[in-house]
């Protein structure tokens, strides 16, 4: 493969063991340098210069507009369960009425929004999560690693927006995308080189499990079970079709100023 330009190209990727997939052998390239970030940060990484290229949260690529484009068919996704994107409340959650959201997420706090004021049909105030007690709450919205440690037992509630957004819509849903400038270089090599990372990890995902599972916290069954059986990283038409069922609902209820397109 031919490499990228001269100067190494910065990919924001996200530090959890989701992203191991998508970014296989990707550390090995001294064309690439990779800055790990929660998926909030990525975001603002991207517009401020710091990253021509991020694994940035699909509301964030709506908000963006026109000022980015999609790069690769590669992306965060699930087809129903996702174990890492919850809500553990100590209420029913017909009866929500507030929500405190975790910092590091962009995309599941809208997703938990919509699915509130549509599914459950009960709308919930949403707070921020930061310097709370997650005790003393009502509802918490957490995602990432971190998911894995929580006791279920403590909380009497818990939903999976990936499972709670299929029975609703029956439709997978994507949670990241890669992203770049619309006015940066062709982005054509880059997107070669991500998808080939991708299927790269996807064959290699029981060993990724392994290797990485317990650095990130996991017992090993459990991150093989997250990898090959609830994460999906190939956006497929039915992937397009409910980024663009998301963000039109996102538009409608105010979250993003319009029914932006989320461009290849």
């Amino acid at each position: 493969m031919a490499d990228l330009p001269s100067q190494p190209t910065r990919l924001g990727v996200v530090e959890f063991l989701n992203t191991r997939p998508l970014i296989d052998g990707l550390a090995d390239r001294t064309d690439l340098e990779l800055y790990p970030a929660v998926p909030s940060r990525l975001a603002a990484m991207l517009t401020g210069g710091r990253v021509d290229a991020a694994l940035v949260p699909v509301i964030d690529l709506a908000r963006a507009g026109d000022a980015w484009v999609r790069v690769s068919d590669a992306g965060i996704a699930s087809e129903g369960e996702t174990l890492t994107v919850r809500v553990f409340s100590r209420v029913p959650p017909e009866a929500m009425t507030t929500l405190h959201v975790d910092g590091d997420s962009h995309t599941s706090v809208v997703l938990a929004q919509l699915i509130w004021r549509h599914f459950f049909k009960r709308p919930v105030t949403t707070r921020d999560l930061s310097g709370v007690a997650p005790e003393t709450c009502e509802s918490v919205l957490l995602i990432g690693d971190k998911v894995v440690a929580v006791p279920d037992a403590s909380w009497p509630y818990s939903i999976d927006l990936g499972v709670a957004w299929k029975r609703w819509t029956g439709l997978p849903f994507v949670f990241a995308a890669w992203a770049a400038p619309a006015d940066g270089e062709d982005d054509a090599l880059l997107a070669r080189l991500l998808s080939e990372a991708r299927d790269r990890g996807v064959s290699r995902a029981m060993q990724l499990a392994t290797d990485f599972g317990p650095v990130h916290g996991w017992p090993t069954e459990l991150a093989a079970h997250y990898l090959t059986r609830c994460m999906r990283y190939v956006i497929t038409p039915a992937a397009e079709e409910a980024i663009a069922r998301f963000t039109a609902l996102a538009a409608a209820e105010g979250f993003i100023p319009a029914a932006g397109k989320v461009t290849g």
